[in-house]
């Protein structure tokens, strides 16, 4: 479970990564990051923008949790990287008098729970209502991403409480990535493939 860091002024977290069009990683191109921790042993965020062929609902099933509710959730279940890519990861909003057994505070509006009690819940149309549910997650050790965005591979966005709603929330999975790069006055189709030289 990642620990939140300390050092505000060095850290990237709670912020978006947007990969740049230049980006070959199989695993990242076109993604979009939202960064949970980042300090000096490193970095670990979840891609939010590419869904896999699970449903919550069919997570729950393959966990063997009963589902204890009328309504379907085929809310779909996210890649979120290369990392650990059978394991969990639930990015949400807090919600009152919830004490999951292993969840850390990435700011004032959002939580990362990795124990399964938060999913029981959720099987049960309690718990958290604005989730977003990965497998695996992307992982950077340290010095590794402060060089992929000095060579001009991602792009960092702020992830205030409006735009960690609109985008995590909000805005279609397939609109994610425009709209993460609009937020920066960017059009996706303007930008390069390669960067220019003089």
């Amino acid at each position: 479970m990642p620990e939140t860091t300390t050092d505000q002024t060095y850290s990237l977290a709670a912020q978006f990564l947007i990969a740049m069009p230049n980006m070959l990683d199989p695993n990242f191109a076109g993604s979009l990051v939202f960064l949970c921790e980042h300090n000096e042993r490193g970095a670990m965020g979840l891609v939010v923008n590419r869904p896999t062929d699970l449903t919550l609902d069919t997570l729950y099933e393959k966990i063997e949790l009963q589902i204890d509710r009328k309504t379907a959730d085929d809310k779909p279940v996210f890649y979120g990287g290369p990392v650990q890519t059978e394991r969990g990861f639930v990015l949400h909003e807090p919600v009152a008098e919830s004490d999951y057994s292993s969840s850390v505070s990435i700011n004032d509006s959002l939580r990362l729970t990795t124990s399964k009690d938060v999913l029981e819940e959720m099987s049960h149309g309690a718990g958290p209502q604005r989730v977003l549910v990965t497998l695996g997650y992307a992982g950077w050790s340290t010095g590794q991403l402060e060089s992929e965005i000095a060579a001009n591979g991602w792009l960092t966005l702020e992830a205030t409480p409006e735009v960690v709603a609109r985008l995590l929330f909000d805005t279609p999975v397939e609109q994610r990535y425009a709209t993460a790069m609009k937020q920066l006055g960017f059009d996706p189709m303007m930008l390069m493939s390669t960067p220019g030289h003089a």
